[in-house]
C-alpha cells in the first residue's frame, strides 16, 4: 500500500510502509507531545499534547497532521496538558477509537482538560484567544478512556502488545513498551520500541522510583533537563525552608506557581513536615487552585500508588497533604479574599509556567514588593512568564501592563519533577547492549544536542534528533 506522509519540510514523500514512526510534536521545544506509529493497516498515537510557550504551533493555526478519523488507537503516558490536552480536539475531528491509559492517569486527564476548556472559555471572552474545544468535546474524549495496570500487556492491534510501566514522574505516569511481531517488519525480526513519556526526578519523597525497561531495540526519550544535573535531593527540603524563613521573616508574601499535579501534592507533603517539626514561622497557606485541590484528592484516592519517604501517619492530623493553617480557595471570591489578608502568607497557585491561572492576579499584587519572593520549582518553557522571571528579566508584562520585579526570585531544581540527564542516562542503560537507535525529543534544541553527546559516551548506537513532522521508517 501507498501512503502519502507529510514530511518536516512540507513536502510529500511516497514509500511502502512496513513500520513508521513519525514525530508530529514534543520536538520543537518540551511541549505537544505526539507521535504516530504506523503499520501497513493502522495508525497508533502516543499521547495527544497541547503546544504551550512561544516558539510552537500558535493555536490559532494548531491542527493535526493526520486524519483524527485514521486513528485506531491513542496511548497515553500521562495526564499533563502536554501530553493530554489536544485530545478533545482529536475527538472533535472524528477520532472514535480507544484511549489507553493508567487509572489515576483517566481521572487526572478530566480534571485537567475540563479545566483547560474553561480557562480557554474565561480568556476568549477577556482576550478574545481561540477556543479549541467545548465542554462536549472533553466529554466525548473522557467517555473513549479505557484503563489498564501496570504491567498487564495488553494487543491494541493485531500482532502489537502494549505494556505500562512506572515512570515515576507524576501519579500514574508510565513509559510505554510496544512489542511488535516481525510481521511488521521488512525483516520479518520483532522489536521493542519504547517511549519514555517523562521520566521522574530521584528520590521523589512520594512517588515510587522509575521502573528499569528491561529491553528495548529502540527508545523514544525524552531531554528535558537533558543538559544538567539537579541539586541533591535533599536540597528541596533545606532551601524551601530557607526561603520560607527569608521570606516571611521580612513580613512578605512567597508566591509559588506551582503545576497542579505532583508539583503541588510534592510541595504540600514537605509543608506538612515542616510545619509537624516547627521548622518554619507559623503563616497562613493558601492553596488558590481549584485543580490542585481535586488532583490532591485524587492522589489520596489512589495513595496505595505513591510511596512515601517517612510515615505517612505520622502527623497529628495522620494526613500527609492536609495540616491546620492551609486554607483552600476554590472560588473566584476565596482567591480575591486572600487580598485583605496583610500578613506575611504563602500562596500555592496556578500555572506552573505563570502563563495563565490566578498566579497572575497574585504576581500583579506582589511583584514589585522587594520584601515578597517568587518561588519556581518547577520546569519554565521558552517564551512564558515564568522563563523570563527565571532568566532575570527586571520588567515584565502582565495583563498588558509593565512590572518591575522587585521581588526576591528563588529556584528549587530538586522540586522538578523530571529526572535530570544523569537520571535519563542511567534509565536508558538499563535497556541493555541491545539497543540500536535512540529518538531525542521534548527538549531545547541546545539541550537536545548536548544531551545526545553526553549519552554518546556510554551508549553506542544511532542517535537521532527528529524534526517537526518527520517520518522514519523502523
Amino acid at each position: 500500500m501507498f501512503i502519502p506522509v507529510k514530511s518536516h519540510i512540507g513536502a510529500f514523500i511516497v514509500s511502502y510502509i512496513h513500520m513508521r514512526i513519525t514525530f508530529c510534536g514534543g520536538v520543537s521545544g518540551v511541549t505537544g507531545s505526539c507521535f504516530v506509529l504506523e503499520t501497513k493497516q493502522e495508525k497508533i498515537l502516543i499521547d495527544c499534547g497541547m503546544f504551550q510557550g512561544e516558539g510552537m504551533v500558535k493555536e490559532s493555526d494548531m491542527h493535526f497532521e493526520f486524519d483524527a478519523r485514521d486513528i485506531k488507537a491513542v496511548v497515553l503516558t500521562q495526564a499533563h496538558y502536554d501530553h493530554c490536552g489536544r485530545l478533545p480536539m482529536l475527538a472533535k475531528e472524528g477520532f472514535r477509537g480507544k484511549i489507553y491509559c493508567t487509572p489515576p492517569t483517566k481521572l487526572l486527564s478530566k480534571i485537567i482538560l475540563e479545566d483547560a476548556q474553561h480557562l480557554m472559555f474565561e480568556n476568549n471572552l477577556k482576550l478574545g484567544t481561540p477556543i479549541l474545544f467545548d465542554a462536549n468535546d472533553v466529554a466525548e474524549a473522557c467517555s473513549l478512556i479505557s484503563t489498564v495496570n501496570y504491567h498487564t500487556k495488553f494487543e491494541i492491534v493485531d500482532g502489537i502488545n502494549v505494556s505500562f510501566f512506572d515512570a515515576g514522574h507524576i501519579l500514574g505516569s508510565a513509559f510505554i513498551a510496544f512489542d511488535i511481531g516481525g510481521k511488521h517488519f521488512k525483516d520479518k525480526e520483532a522489536r521493542r520500541i519504547v517511549f519514555s513519556g517523562d521520566i521522574g526526578n530521584d528520590k521523589s519523597p512520594i512517588l515510587p522510583n522509575t521502573e528499569s525497561i528491561s529491553s528495548a531495540d529502540i527508545l523514544v526519550c525524552e531531554s528535558t533537563y537533558g543538559d544538567r544535573e539537579h541539586e541533591p535531593a535533599d536540597a528541596r527540603h533545606r532551601k524551601l525552608k530557607e526561603v520560607i524563613n527569608k521570606v516571611i521573616g521580612n513580613g512578605g508574601t512567597l508566591l509559588i506557581p506551582a503545576f497542579s499535579v505532583e508539583r503541588t501534592q510534592e510541595l504540600l507533603y514537605e509543608l506538612d513536615k515542616m510545619i509537624d517539626e516547627k521548622q518554619i514561622p507559623h503563616c497562613i497557606i493558601y492553596l488558590d487552585s481549584p485543580l490542585s485541590i481535586k488532583a490532591t484528592q485524587i492522589y489520596q484516592d489512589f495513595s496505595s500508588y505513591l510511596s512515601f519517604d517517612r510515615n505517612i501517619f505520622s502527623s497529628p492530623d495522620r494526613n500527609f497533604f492536609n495540616f491546620p493553617n492551609l486554607k483552600l480557595t476554590q472560588t473566584i471570591d476565596d482567591s480575591k479574599s486572600i487580598n485583605e489578608d496583610n500578613n506575611p502568607k504563602i500562596i500555592i497557585a496556578g500555572a506552573g509556567m505563570m502563563n495563565g491561572g490566578r498566579i497572575l492576579h497574585h504576581l500583579k499584587r506582589y511583584i514589585e514588593d522587594k520584601r515578597s519572593g517568587v518561588l519556581i520549582i518547577g520546569y519554565q518553557a521558552q517564551g512564558t512568564l515564568g522563563r523570563k522571571i527565571f532568566d532575570g528579566e527586571k520588567i515584565v508584562n502582565i495583563f498588558g501592563e509593565d512590572y518591575q520585579v522587585n521581588a526576591s526570585v528563588d529556584i528549587i531544581g530538586a522540586f522538578s519533577a523530571h529526572g535530570d540527564r544523569i537520571k535519563l542516562r542511567n534509565w536508558m542503560q538499563t535497556a541493555g547492549d541491545g539497543v540500536k537507535q535512540i529518538y531525542i525529543v521534548h527538549g531545547e534544541e541546545i539541550v537536545k544536542e548536548a544531551f545526545r553527546e553526553y549519552v554518546e559516551e556510554k551508549i553506542d548506537c544511532e542517535i537521532i534528533i527528529p524534526q517537526y513532522c518527520q517520518s522514519f521508517e523502523i
